[in-house]
């Protein structure tokens, strides 16, 4: 794998933008930076701490979690908050978040502070639908992690770090969980995830210096090993979408700067994120 940039605190949310390049944020030291085609980075929008997932909105700017879920211009606007933690049962945040073809938002909850030494407590997964309703349509995750749709939309996989597992919702046509079940149990941590386009589910390993490949049968692929342990994300990415970006992370304050962004190219294309079409 091929070092692009680094010397960050924990990097998360990785997201393709065709036009622009690459987001990601820094969940420990603050901010949502853009690395564009040419390599150079820049902060799109400072501070923000916690962030753990992004996506594009179709009317432009971003969609990103954290203690909310927000929207913001990325022309100095203002922005407006879509799901306040406090709207949703027993959270306190949120983390990982993805797109589904309508442009609905799919979130999940965090019930407790993962870096505070706090004891765990269960959230839950929730989706916001296009005129700003949320529902919770899921219960009992452990600590929530990667979101992503199968390629014909009928399928969400959700890494559950804590309980070592992948989740698998079965969803329908109107954004209804019909029912979950375990797709893998995942010897490791499993943290953010990608599908890809035939349909392999991609999970970054946050204690295993890989990013693991499952076939849609939940038997296991492959490994791609990571030159970092604590592999936090990944993002499909390029004009083919076949530059699979892989990012790192430590929880380590302030000195240990292991976030690291690196690329490599990959036999199977992803799948574009569909932008988020809630209402702003």
């Amino acid at each position: 794998m091929q070092e692009v940039v680094t010397g960050y605190g924990l990097i998360e949310g990785p997201v393709w933008d065709r036009d622009m390049g690459l987001y990601f944020s820094d969940v420990r030291d603050g901010g949502i930076h853009l690395l564009d085609h040419t390599g150079e980075v820049t902060i799109v929008l400072p501070r923000r701490r916690g962030v753990g997932g992004i996506a594009l909105h179709a009317e432009g700017g971003l969609v990103f979690g954290g203690r909310d879920i927000s929207w913001s211009p990325l022309d100095g606007g203002e922005g407006k908050v879509l799901l306040a933690a406090t709207d949703a049962p027993g959270a306190i945040g949120f983390n990982d978040l993805t797109t589904d073809a309508a442009g609905r938002i799919w979130v999940g909850s965090l019930a407790f502070r993962v870096f505070g030494g706090e004891e765990p407590k269960p959230g839950s997964l929730h989706v916001i639908g296009l005129d700003g309703s949320m529902r919770t349509v899921a219960g009992g995750v452990m600590l929530t992690n990667g979101l992503g749709f199968s390629p014909d939309g009928r399928r969400l996989y959700h890494s559950d770090t804590r309980s070592q597992m992948v989740r698998v919702y079965d969803v329908d046509a109107n954004g209804e969980v019909v029912e979950w079940r375990p797709f893998v149990a995942f010897d490791g941590a499993a943290d953010g995830l990608k599908v890809a386009a035939d349909g392999s589910v991609w999970v970054a390993d946050a204690q295993g210096s890989r990013v693991a490949v499952f076939n849609p049968d939940g038997t296991h692929r492959r490994d791609l090993p990571v030159p970092l342990p604590m592999v936090t994300s990944l993002c499909f990415g390029g004009a083919d979408l076949r530059d699979l970006y892989v990012v790192t992370g430590s929880d380590r304050a302030p000195s240990e700067t292991s976030g690291t962004v690196f690329r490599t190219r990959v036999d199977v294309p992803g799948q574009p994120l569909p932008p988020c079409r809630v209402a702003t």
